[in-house]
């Protein structure tokens, strides 16, 4: 396939990614503390389903969408040459690789490397799903070390109800269902902030965009 073949193919599979997604969840953006401008950010959301960066990228107006990158499983993404396209080609994704041991690549440089090329990230700071029954799992490092690493970028909350009952862990058909995504008020490291305070802090940020409407929940 060639270069021009590859992108047009990229780009109708993300429209086509895009439009499902809207059909099938119908979401809801509640932009709660902030406007959707293009300023470089990186969003930080809770986490329950494989589709959840997908949502948010489809929430997202179509300029923002185009310069921002979901942070994302390598070994997942990196199953079949399908995903692979996808992955790589349809959202040019940061892949991490999540064994330790076995990963080349830092995946703070990485996330930060895209930072540097002006990109925006879509990151979930637990690290994995949440199937408990707690709203949220302790968060990963990352986020503060992006925080103190890029100072002035713009780190948003994202709260996304419901998409967990659109797609249930182990089913492989959406069940229709309407999904918010509430964007809330940003955050940056404050002078002398600790990593646990700094990590508690965005813990309280993103809760406090949850919906308390019970059908929302």
């Amino acid at each position: 396939m060639t270069p021009d073949l590859r992108a047009f193919a990229a780009r109708f599979m993300g429209q086509a990614i895009s439009v499902f997604a809207r059909f099938v969840t119908a979401p809801r953006a509640i932009w709660k503390g902030i406007e959707p401008v293009p300023r470089q950010r990186v969003y930080f959301a809770n986490h329950t389903s494989n589709g959840d960066f997908v949502l948010i990228w489809t929430a997202l107006p179509a300029p923002l969408r185009r310069q921002t990158r979901p942070v994302a499983a390598l070994d997942y993404w990196l199953k079949s040459p399908l995903r692979a396209f996808i992955g790589r080609e349809v959202f040019n994704a940061v892949l991490i690789d999540r064994r330790p041991d076995a990963r080349t690549e830092d995946p703070v440089t990485q996330m930060v490397a895209a930072l540097d090329q002006d990109a925006s990230l879509i990151i979930f700071p637990e690290g994995q799903r949440n199937s408990s029954d707690t709203p949220l799992l302790p968060f990963k490092s990352g986020l503060y070390h992006l925080a103190k690493t890029r100072p002035a970028v713009d780190l948003v909350p994202v709260w996304i109800a419901n998409l967990n009952r659109v797609m249930p862990k182990g089913e492989v058909i959406p069940v229709p269902l309407i999904c918010t995504l509430t964007f809330g008020a940003p955050l940056h490291l404050s002078e002398g902030e600790s990593k646990d305070a700094f990590l508690a802090r965005a813990t309280e940020a993103l809760l406090a965009c949850k919906p308390k409407a019970e059908g929302l929940e």
